[in-house]
C-alpha cells in the first residue's frame, strides 16, 4: 500500500476543522457569556439565581448566543469572507431578536446579565475568527492529471504538484479531477487516503467554494437537482419579502418625496425610469428605478441603450449620486409588493439584453429558477457587468446562488450590500 498522507491540524477550513471551530465557539460562549456572567451577578446580588427574572434571561442569552454562534459558522462556509466582520452584525441580531421576544410576550429579564453576555459573545466570536483568518494557508496536494490547473490562480492555497502517488509531506487536503483517467496505482492512493480520514475533493468542488462561482460546462454534470430550489423556502422568504417591503415603503416614504424633488430639479424628464426585463421563469415584467440618467436621449441601437458603461456621459450628476448609494433601486419595492421580485435573487436584466445572452451564453436561462432581486451574490460579489465575457463570469456567481439558496446566504448578501452601498462597489 502507498504511503498516504496526513491531515495537518491548521486552521484550514476543511468540513472537521469547520465542526471543531463551531464547537470551540459554542463552548467559549456558554462558558464566557453565559456561566461565568451568571455567576459573577450571582456573587454580588443576593438571591439572583433564585429569581424568575434571571433564570428566564439565563434561557433567552443562551438561545441567543447559541443562535449567533449558528449564523456565523453558515455564513464562514461562503468563499470570500472574512467572518470576524460578520461577527457583529450576527451577534446584534441575535441578541436583538431574543430581546423582542422578551417584550413581545412581557418576560421579565434581567438587563444586567443580558447585555454582559452580548458583549462577552461578540468578543469571543471575534477573537475565535481573527484567530481563524490568520491561520496559515490551506496546504492541498494535487493529483496531476485533468483539469486541476484552475487552482492555480487561487489564492489562499499552498498547493503541492504530487509527481508519483505517494505523499512526503502532511496535506490539508487532496484534490484530483474524477473526470480524469486516472491510472489504478493513483486511484488506489487516493481510496487510501480517503479511508484514513484525508478530505479528498474533486477539483471543481473546491474551486467553488473559493471563489463563489459555480461552472457548467455539460448539462450532465449540473448540481442544481431538479433545477428548482428548496420551494419551502421560497415561499416562506416571499412573505417576508411583502411585509418587509410593505413596511419599508412607509419609512422610506420622506426618502421617495426628498429624491424624487431632486431629480426633477436636477435634470428633465420623470422622475422614475421603466425599463422591460426578464424576471421568475422568464417572465419579462416592467422594472421602476429612479431616473439616473438625461431623459432625452435617442438610442439607435437597443441593445447598446440598454447597457450602462464606465463613466457613462448619459448618467446625471444626482445619478451617480444615486447609483453609487443603490438609492435608485427602491422603487423596485413596488416590484416586490407586486410578487414580480424578491429583495435578494439574480439582477434581472433588460429583456433586449437578457436575449443576446441566453443566445450566445449556456445554460443563462438557468438563472431564472429563482426570483430576481434588488441585490444578489454577483452584485455584492462582481458588481455591475455588460460585455459578454464578464455576463458569464456573473452567470457563474448567480449559479453559486442558486445552488446554495438558503437563508444563511441571503443574510450574508444583506451584510456585504450594507458593505456595497458605503463603498459604492461595483456601480456605474
Amino acid at each position: 500500500m502507498p504511503p498516504i498522507a496526513k491531515a495537518r491540524r491548521s486552521g484550514s477550513y476543511t468540513g472537521t476543522n469547520l465542526w471543531n471551530r463551531a464547537r470551540t465557539q459554542l463552548g467559549g460562549v456558554i462558558l464566557f457569556a453565559v456561566l461565568l456572567p451568571t455567576v459573577v451577578l450571582g456573587f454580588f446580588y443576593d438571591d439572583f439565581l433564585q429569581a424568575a427574572a434571571s433564570q428566564q434571561t439565563l434561557l433567552g442569552v443562551t438561545l441567543a448566543a447559541s443562535l449567533s454562534v449558528l449564523l456565523v459558522r453558515n455564513i464562514s462556509l461562503h468563499p470570500g469572507i472574512k467572518s470576524a466582520f460578520f461577527a457583529f452584525p450576527s451577534v446584534l441580531i441575535c441578541f436583538a431578536l431574543t430581546f423582542s421576544l422578551f417584550l413581545l410576550f412581557r418576560i421579565e429579564y434581567g438587563r444586567a446579565l443580558f447585555l454582559t453576555s452580548g458583549v462577552v459573545t461578540l468578543v469571543w466570536l471575534y477573537i475565535v475568527e481573527i484567530m481563524v483568518e490568520r491561520g496559515p494557508a490551506l496546504s492541498v496536494g494535487i493529483v496531476p492529471f485533468g483539469e486541476v490547473s484552475m487552482l492555480a490562480g487561487v489564492s489562499k492555497l499552498e498547493l503541492h504538484w504530487l509527481s508519483e502517488p505517494k505523499a512526503e509531506t502532511d496535506y490539508d487536503m487532496l484534490i484530483a479531477d474524477f473526470r480524469a483517467d486516472l491510472p489504478d496505482d493513483w486511484e488506489t492512493f487516493l481510496a487510501d487516503c480517503a479511508l484514513a480520514g484525508i478530505p479528498v475533493l474533486h477539483v471543481k468542488q473546491l474551486h467553488e467554494s473559493l471563489t463563489g462561482r459555480v461552472e457548467i460546462e455539460h448539462l450532465s454534470e449540473n448540481s442544481f437537482g431538479s433545477l428548482v430550489p428548496y420551494i419551502g423556502y421560497l415561499r416562506l422568504r416571499r412573505g417576508f419579502d411583502f411585509i418587509a417591503a410593505a413596511l419599508a415603503a412607509v419609512l422610506l416614504m420622506p426618502v421617495f418625496v426628498m429624491v424624487s424633488v431632486a431629480i426633477k430639479l436636477d435634470s428633465r424628464g420623470p422622475v422614475l425610469f421603466r425599463q422591460a426585463r426578464i424576471g421568475y421563469r422568464g417572465a419579462p415584467f416592467q422594472v421602476a428605478k429612479f431616473r439616473t440618467m438625461i431623459a432625452d436621449r435617442n438610442e439607435e441601437d437597443a441593445r447598446a441603450g440598454a447597457m450602462t458603461l464606465d463613466n457613462d456621459v448619459r448618467i446625471t450628476k444626482l445619478g451617480r449620486i444615486l447609483r453609487r448609494t443603490r438609492i435608485d433601486e427602491l422603487p423596485q419595492i413596488l416590484n416586490i409588493l407586486r410578487g414580480e421580485m424578491s429583495w435578494i435573487g439574480p439582477r434581472p436584466e433588460a429583456e433586449v439584453l437578457s436575449r443576446w445572452y441566453e443566445s450566445e451564453l449556456p445554460f443563462y436561462r438557468y438563472r431564472h429558477i429563482v426570483p430576481p432581486g434588488i441585490t444578489g451574490w454577483a452584485q455584492v460579489t462582481q458588481g455591475h457587468v455588460a460585455e459578454l465575457d464578464q455576463v458569464m463570469s456573473k452567470l457563474h456567481y448567480d449559479f453559486y446562488y442558486i445552488k446554495n439558496f438558503s437563508p444563511w446566504l441571503d443574510a450574508l448578501i444583506v451584510a456585504k450590500t450594507v458593505q456595497t452601498m458605503v463603498t459604492g462597489f461595483g456601480s456605474r
